[in-house]
């Protein structure tokens, strides 16, 4: 136990000691700092260059690092960005001999103590122009100072949104000295890009680069070149929530106009759909119209919208032309020749459009009733002449002589019967004439249906025939977008 209580004590004499001695020694570190700080800002200007000669060229060390898109603003085309923005220079009046200070080779001081370049963001487009965080700067005893700030960006972009919402953005940030040209200081890219080590993940936008190009500009006003350094950053939308937010419902709605020439033309609602499909996509393009900027240039999914509007109001146009022809009554003229051999021979078997009782098997029942109509018009027009013949002749003196004769034979009539029979047959005679008008109506009504019926079948032969020209043009508008997109 003696010897356990000894080891443990000894540790802690040691661990005690080495305390103390940590401590003095950042205690001699920090007296030598504050020794240091004197000495160098005792006679020091933040105001001028820090060169020897003035006549050299001073070089910055620029590195952007992005941590985050804030926001992309494409109607008024500004890009808010979070970035680290590391500048480093050598300052030749702020330099020590680390042995003279018991080796202490940098010390951070605020940044405000020290000469800073004037290097800005020239595309900027905040209204704020304030000044850099006064973060400190770290400086080193041969005289090199980095600083780190960081900085919430908002720089002018110009946004194409051709392919919106398959579009890709370049948009430049461009770094230089605003008051120093390049013969007093130069910018020297760290990397040949920026450094995207740390981007936290955008929602909205994939990051697909950022290169850094040097540019040396020489401006209007002054003769002298200045530099400067442009970062690129590549953008690549993430399109998920357009496509299920705005693109798959225009296209759902797209297909529901060609089924109003499937609804029955009785129904009432074959003009209403078309419509009601209309300002469910003007709804939609007025979504993309707001957050779009107005250019000249149409988002392709605005073209897409404004092809199925117009394909709607197509579809309304003929529904409403072929409801005309669905409810021509027995005052419209015949079907013409052409569309019984064209629209009820031919587009009729094609579409599978047949009357009510008949079917694929059995095509021929239209044929059937059209001779029997042709039928009834002969057997009328026939009639007709023959009644006007027998108008010419003396029927009455003719009837008399059979029926007197008739009579005679079968029931022995004579003389004061005769007249009696005779004002009879004239009773049936006029019942005759009852009846062929009565039949004459009859038939008149019939070829009238007929005829209407006629008028239906071409109507819904059309709705059939568009419906799937309808289809096939938004199957194919559809298929286009999506290969334009890809």
């Amino acid at each position: 136990m003696k010897r356990y209580s000894l080891s443990s004590f000894s540790i802690s004499l040691c661990l005690l000691f080495t305390a103390v001695t940590l401590q003095a020694v950042e205690s001699a570190k920090g007296i030598y700092a504050h020794m240091l700080f004197n000495e160098l800002f005792e006679d020091y200007s933040n105001a001028l260059r820090p060169v020897e000669d003035t006549d050299k060229v001073l070089n910055v060390t620029l590195q952007i690092t992005l941590s985050q898109i804030k926001d992309m603003d494409e109607r008024n085309q500004i890009l808010s960005t979070y970035l680290w923005i590391r500048q480093s220079w050598y300052d030749a009046y702020l330099k020590w001999d680390k042995d003279k200070y018991d080796g202490l080779d940098s010390i951070r001081i605020p940044s405000n103590l020290v000469w800073r370049p004037d290097i800005v963001l020239y595309n900027k487009a905040d209204d704020d122009f304030s000044e850099p965080v006064n973060t400190n700067v770290v400086l080193r005893y041969d005289g090199k100072i980095t600083w780190d700030a960081p900085a919430i960006t908002k720089s002018s972009c110009v946004v194409d949104v051709s392919y919106f919402p398959f579009d890709s953005q370049q948009c430049n940030l461009t770094f230089g000295s605003w008051t120093y040209n390049g013969n007093q200081v130069d910018i020297i890219n760290s990397l040949d890009s920026g450094d995207l080590s740390d981007f936290v993940e955008d929602v909205e936008w994939e990051i697909h680069g950022m290169p850094a190009v040097k540019n040396v500009i020489t401006y209007g006003c002054c003769s002298e070149p200045y530099p400067d350094v442009t970062f690129t950053l590549i953008l690549k939308r993430k399109s998920s929530f357009y496509i299920f937010n705005l693109l798959l419902p225009c296209i759902l709605i797209s297909f529901l106009a060609p089924l109003g020439f499937y609804l029955p033309a009785d129904s009432g609602e074959k003009v209403s759909l078309g419509i009601t499909v209309l300002l469910a996509l003007t709804v939609f393009q007025l979504m993309v119209a707001e957050i779009m900027p107005p250019s000249e240039n149409i988002p392709l999914i605005g073209k897409y919208y404004i092809a199925t509007m117009t394909m709607i109001t197509a579809s309304t146009a003929l529904t409403i032309i072929i409801m005309n022809l669905h409810h021509c009554g027995s005052e419209a003229k015949p079907v013409p020749q052409w569309a019984k051999v064209i629209i009820l021979d031919y587009m009729s078997k094609i579409f599978f459009v047949y009357d009510v009782g008949e079917n694929c098997t059995s095509p021929k029942r239209e044929k059937e009733e059209e001779h029997k109509l042709e039928g009834d018009y002969g057997y009328q027009r026939r009639h007709k002449e023959g009644r006007s013949h027998l108008s010419k002749r003396d029927d009455d003196c003719d009837l008399k002589e059979k029926l007197n004769r008739n009579l005679n034979k079968s029931y022995g009539v004579h003389g004061e019967n005769v007249r009696e029979t005779v004002n009879c047959c004239s009773c049936y005679k006029m019942l005759i004439k009852n009846i062929e008008y009565i039949a004459n109506c009859v038939r008149d009504h019939k070829a009238n249906r007929a005829k209407g019926i006629e008028w239906k079948k071409v109507a819904k032969v059309m709705d059939r025939f568009f419906m799937w020209i309808f289809f096939v043009m938004v199957f194919f508008m559809s298929v286009l977008i999506i290969g334009k997109a890809a």
